[in-house]
C-alpha cells in the first residue's frame, strides 16, 4: 500500500500546488485563461483524490474479506 500511497500522492500533490499556483496567479492577473487552467486542475485534483480514497477503503473491504478466518 506504501507504494501506491506515493503513486497517487505525488501527483494529488502536483495537481493540487498547480491549482493553488492558477488560483494565485488569477487573484493578480485577472486572466480567465487562467481561471480555465485552475479549474481543470482542481477538477482533476479532486479526481485523482477521491480515486485514492476510493481504492483505499475498498482495499481494506477487499482485505477484511479475504483474511476474516485467519
Amino acid at each position: 500500500m506504501t507504494v501506491f500511497r506515493w503513486i497517487i500522492g505525488v501527483p494529488l500533490v502536483l495537481f493540487a500546488a498547480g491549482w493553488a499556483f492558477t488560483f494565485l496567479l488569477y487573484v493578480v492577473r485577472d486572466d480567465d485563461r487562467l481561471r480555465e487552467l485552475g479549474t481543470r486542475l482542481r477538477q482533476w485534483t479532486l479526481t485523482i483524490g477521491l480515486a485514492w480514497f476510493n481504492i483505499e477503503i475498498w482495499g481494506r473491504v477487499i482485505y477484511t474479506i479475504v483474511t476474516w478466518n485467519r
